[in-house]
């Protein structure tokens, strides 16, 4: 007999509800997260059984679990999943079948499931991604505490590094006690971090070196060790897209569109994306911006795309255009197994210096 389940997983406990190949209920059952719990009850089912599950924030170990077992985890779009089951109430045992039941009728909103492994790795650039983000914020804390006394430097462009950190050192001295107490230890906070970053990118480079696909996506305008990481754990398998724009789509690097009345609007960047790629496209976008005028990057298709859509509509919508063209590239690159090329009709010939870049 064939079986659908459906899985409503909380902190402490999951609710799964069993349909048999008909659609009818067989019975409802509270899993309580032990180890080895879920795996235990689904071990009872044949081979390959469909379980939908939520994509709640805990659900990496309920698949392992479900794996496990034997049976198929099927990661569900929470959102879609609701209005589709259409339950006025909400209760933990309507969440199991209406799961169950979009199962059956084979109408489940599922989302890409990553394998074990790269479920694993995408850890590496996700940690470095928030420790980065708390270096900054502790480095506006001190630059912060500095301002309140007048303690600026003209001299260096950056004071945690090289001659301005021994000037920060100096600076923290002129401070009231109870500040330069406060100040003294987000520096020693600041140096830890740093020094687990360091360990990061380490071992980020060290996986990045032996992967074809990364060494492909590093050929990319913009794109090094750290973001070929986030771009191809996040995309996983590229076979899952059949079209370039649908990973720009996914990406999240398409501006929202509103048609009506043969007119057409184009807003922001979509927000419902995979928010770890669209942050890897942009920032390489932003790399490529940064060095827009310099001689070696005045010829490159990245740099006129940005040039060329900057003068019409501003920065921010070049920068979010050239994040576009990156993600459609991506998808070529992997798709091929070829490095990057920019269209040979579109690359500009070298140019004398100007004045004016």
């Amino acid at each position: 007999m064939d079986y659908r389940v459906g899985c409503d997983a909380h902190k402490h406990f999951s609710q799964f509800a069993v349909l048999d190949q008909a659609g009818r209920l067989l019975g409802q059952h509270r899993i309580d997260h032990d180890p080895g719990a879920i795996r235990g009850f689904l071990e009872k089912f044949p081979g390959g059984t469909p379980v939908a599950l939520e994509s709640v924030g805990n659900w990496y170990w309920i698949a392992d679990e479900i794996e496990a077992a034997g049976c198929r985890p099927l990661l569900t779009h929470a959102a879609k999943a609701k209005v589709m089951m259409g339950n006025v109430n909400k209760t933990d045992k309507l969440g199991a079948r209406g799961l169950a039941q979009l199962l059956h009728l084979g109408s489940l909103p599922s989302v890409w499931l990553p394998p074990a492994e790269v479920r694993d790795e995408r850890e590496l650039p996700r940690t470095r991604m928030a420790f980065a983000a708390w270096r900054t914020a502790v480095k506006n804390r001190i630059h912060a505490s500095l301002a309140k006394y007048a303690l600026i430097t003209r001299d260096h462009s950056d004071i945690f590094a090289g001659g301005g950190r021994a000037w920060l050192e100096q600076a923290v001295t002129q401070l009231p006690a109870e500040t330069r107490r406060c100040v003294t230890q987000e520096l020693g906070l600041l140096d830890t971090l740093q020094e687990h970053i360091r360990q990061l990118e380490k071992r980020i480079r060290q996986r990045t070196d032996h992967t074809p696909g990364l060494q492909l996506l590093k050929t990319l305008p913009g794109v090094g060790d750290i973001l070929a990481l986030v771009i191809d754990r996040e995309i996983g398998s590229i076979d899952r897209f059949g079209t370039p724009g649908q990973l720009a789509s996914y990406a999240g690097v398409v501006p929202q569109v509103r048609s009506s009345a043969g007119k057409t609007h184009f807003g922001h960047l979509r927000k419902p994306a995979c928010q770890y790629l669209k942050w890897a496209f942009i920032e390489a976008a932003n790399v490529i911006v940064l060095h827009h005028r310099h001689p070696a990057w005045r010829t490159k298709y990245v740099t006129q795309i940005y040039r060329r859509v900057a003068r019409r509509k501003g920065h921010a919508i070049a920068v979010g255009a050239v994040a576009h063209h990156l993600a459609e590239a991506a998808f070529w690159v992997l798709k091929r197994a070829e490095p990057y090329r920019p269209p040979a009709s579109q690359q500009a010939s070298p140019k004398p210096a100007s004045g004016r870049a």
